[in-house]
C-alpha cells in the first residue's frame, strides 16, 4: 500500500522504508519549538530527566508570545526562566521582545521551517507549518523536553482525509472561510489523530497565507497535522524566507486514504463559526442579527499582512463601531503595515493596533471580554470563556467579515456596506 505526504516525511525521518497508519516510530526531529506557557514546564522536564545539554543549538525555538510583552508577574518570571535557559543553552532562535512575534507567524518567516521538515512544538497550532510542505504537530511539555535532549520524538503514524479543492474563491472569501466550512462538515473530533491531505487544482488558487491559516485550524477538526503540496508558490515563498533547501513529497498514487472530501473554493461562502465550538459553522448571510461589542483581528491564524490589508480594505473611510483591537502578528508585519500606511487607517477608523502578542486569543490580556459580550474574532478557537468571562461569546470570522462586523456593530458581510 502506497503512503500518503505525512507518511513520507514520517518515513524518511525515522529512517524506514515505510510506515503504516497506527505504527509508532522514533523520529528526528528538524525543529523544537516551545512559548512562555510551555517551554518553563518542560526546561523543568529536561533537568529532571537528567539532561544538561540540548541536541542541538539550532533546532530549538523559544518565542515568547502569549503573555509577553509579560502582563503580570507570574508571566514576567515564565519568560525569564525560559530567557536564562536560551541564554544557559547558547539557543540560536531565541527572539526576545523586540524581535518576537507570534511563533506559528514567526518561524515560517524568518525561514526556520521548510517542506520536508519535521517540527514539533508545545502548542497546539503548530500544525500551521504545513502548508510549507513540512510535517509538524502539537506535543505535551513533556515531549518537548524529550526532544529538546535527544532530537527525537515517539509519533503514533496517522490516517489521512484527503481534501481535494477545484475551483477559485470569490472576493471576500479567504483561507479561513474555507477551513471554517470544512470544520463544519466534520466536527471538532472528525480527523481526530489523521492528517488532512489538501490536494487538487484548487491548491494553486491559494495564497500561502490562505494555505497557513488552513493549516493552522486542522487541530479544530482534531487532526494530527494539515499538510498542502510543495508547488510553485511554496518554493517563491521558501526562497524569499531563504529557508534551507526544501525536500518535497508527493502522495502515492495508491496512498490510502479513509475517505475523500470534495470542496469547490467558489461556492464557499463568508463563514462564522458560532459559540462554543469552531464545528457550529453558519454563512454570514446564515448569521442573523447578532450585535456585537468586540473585535479582534490577529493571532497566529490571521494576522499577517495580507490580513491587514483586507481589514483595512473595509475600514477605508468607515468608522468603527464597537471596540477594535488589531495586532499583526510579527514586528516585521506590524512594519510592514506602517509602511503602507494601514496603521493610519486602522487609527483613523477608531481600531487600537498592539504589540505583537497572542494575548486575547487565550483570554490572556489585551481584550477580554466581561460576563455577556460578545466578540467576532479572527482567531481559531471560541470556546466557553476562551477569550475571558464563561458567560461572554465568541464568533470566529475572516478579517473581512471581523472589520465589516466592526463597522456595523454585528455580524456582517463586507458585501452589506
Amino acid at each position: 500500500m502506497g503512503m500518503t505526504m505525512t507518511q513520507q516525511i514520517l518515513a524518511k525521518k525515522a529512517g524506514l522504508p515505510q510506515v503504516a497508519a497506527g505504527q509508532l516510530i522514533l523520529a528526528e526531529a528538524d525543529m523544537v519549538l516551545g512559548n512562555d506557557i510551555t517551554a518553563p514546564v518542560a526546561i523543568e522536564a529536561f533537568y529532571e530527566m537528567g539532561a544538561d545539554r540540548v541536541f542541538d543549538k539550532e533546532k530549538i525555538a523559544l518565542v515568547p508570545d502569549h503573555f509577553c510583552p509579560n502582563k503580570d508577574i507570574k508571566s514576567a518570571q515564565q519568560a525569564k526562566r525560559m530567557r536564562e535557559f536560551a541564554h544557559a543553552q547558547g539557543i540560536v532562535h531565541y527572539f526576545e521582545v523586540g524581535e518576537m512575534g507570534i511563533e506559528h507567524a514567526l518561524l515560517p518567516e524568518k525561514g526556520l521551517v521548510t517542506a520536508g521538515d519535521l517540527v514539533v512544538g508545545a502548542d497546539s497550532h503548530t500544525c500551521t507549518y504545513g502548508a510549507l510542505g513540512a510535517f509538524s504537530t502539537g506535543v505535551g511539555s513533556t515531549d518537548m523536553a524529550g526532544a529538546m535532549a535527544m532530537g527525537k520524538v515517539w509519533l503514533k503514524v496517522p490516517s489521512a482525509i484527503q481534501v481535494r479543492l477545484t475551483g477559485k474563491l470569490n472576493p471576500w472569501v479567504s483561507g479561513k472561510d474555507v477551513i471554517l466550512h470544512l470544520i463544519g462538515i466534520l466536527g471538532v473530533d472528525g480527523a481526530l489523530y489523521q492528517s488532512l491531505e489538501f490536494t487538487g487544482d484548487g491548491v494553486s488558487s491559494l495564497s500561502m497565507d490562505d494555505r497557513l491559516s488552513m493549516a493552522n485550524m486542522a487541530i479544530e477538526a482534531g487532526a494530527k497535522n494539515g499538510i498542502f503540496p510543495v508547488d510553485d508558490r511554496t518554493l517563491a515563498y521558501l526562497s524569499e524566507h531563504h529557508a534551507k533547501p526544501p525536500i518535497s513529497y508527493a502522495p502515492d498514487p495508491d496512498a490510502d486514504y479513509t475517505r475523500t472530501i470534495h470542496l469547490d473554493l467558489s461556492a464557499i461562502r463568508p463563514t462564522v463559526a458560532f459559540p462554543h465550538l469552531p464545528e457550529n459553522t453558519r454563512t454570514v448571510d446564515e448569521a442573523g442579527e447578532v450585535p456585537i461589542d468586540q473585535v479582534v483581528i490577529g493571532s497566529c491564524t490571521n494576522g499577517r499582512i495580507s490580513d491587514l490589508r483586507v481589514a483595512a480594505a473595509v475600514l477605508a473611510g468607515r468608522h468603527v463601531a464597537v471596540r477594535t483591537i488589531i495586532l499583526p502578528a510579527t514586528q516585521a508585519i506590524y512594519l510592514q503595515a506602517m509602511e503602507e500606511g494601514l496603521l493610519r487607517q486602522f487609527i483613523e477608523a477608531g481600531a487600537v493596533v498592539s504589540t505583537p502578542t497572542c494575548g486575547p486569543c487565550l483570554g490572556g490580556y489585551m481584550g477580554i471580554l466581561a460576563d455577556g459580550e460578545r466578540c467576532v474574532a479572527t482567531t481559531n478557537r471560541n470556546f466557553v470563556g476562551r477569550m475571558g468571562h464563561p458567560g461572554s461569546e465568541v464568533y470566529l470570522a475572516s478579517p473581512a467579515v471581523a472589520a465589516a462586523s466592526a463597522v456595523a456593530g454585528r455580524i456582517a458581510s463586507p458585501e452589506a456596506l
